[in-house]
């Protein structure tokens, strides 16, 4: 049923980077969300536990009117829907926000986890005011370690036994990218590259 409507109702495209296309978070993709979220593998790395359908409904509807945050769709050049990212906690006076990914397990190891943060931070750094761009992870997560390093993501930093899951206490990485080290990135730009591009 979810392929189905994928299929037919093509998404309206609102940032493009290299490899992904944006589009605007809708409710109705709140059941993607919600697989996404369910697989043990990203329950575990992102430190959640699956909710209910109707919670990550509720969820994504409330969301979408806050405004310090801005959630999209990850799209692939065909108009697949891969993922779910979102810059979140956005302070416009200090130039600060915060990243969140995931990824539909599907579409793991595959190149595309580095595409969605690269469009993101040049959403942030390019048409944001935004001065500092920060990550929050296991520290146990490499794939989301690699990820953000590729990206020039630095790792400031070790919260110790700052989260609890399945009865475990974790470590949690912070990592940051400034708008002067994004600016010495001599990777092509979201809007030098055409999507399909890599």
């Amino acid at each position: 049923m979810i392929e189905e409507r994928e299929a037919a109702t093509p998404r309206e495209v609102c940032w493009r980077g290299r490899g992904v296309a944006f589009a605007p978070l809708d409710v109705d993709d709140a059941e993607l969300i919600h697989g996404w979220r369910s697989d043990p593998v990203a329950a575990h790395e992102i430190g959640m536990w699956p909710r209910s359908l109707s919670a990550v409904r509720e969820r994504v509807e409330r969301d979408r009117d806050e405004h310090d945050r801005d959630d999209f769709l990850v799209l692939l050049p065909d108009g697949t829907p891969i993922g779910h990212i979102a810059l979140t906690d956005q302070d416009m006076v200090d130039g600060t926000a915060e990243i969140m990914l995931v990824l539909d397990p599907a579409h793991r190891g595959r190149g595309h986890g580095t595409d969605a943060v690269d469009a993101l931070v040049d959403l942030a750094f390019g048409e944001l005011p935004m001065h500092r761009v920060q990550a929050v992870t296991h520290t146990t997560n490499t794939g989301a370690l690699g990820v953000l390093a590729g990206a020039g993501f630095v790792q400031e930093g070790v919260r110790r036994s700052a989260c609890l899951h399945r009865g475990r206490r974790y470590d949690v990485a912070v990592l940051a990218l400034l708008r002067e080290e994004w600016q010495e990135l001599t990777r092509p730009r979201s809007w030098d590259v055409p999507v399909t591009g890599r």
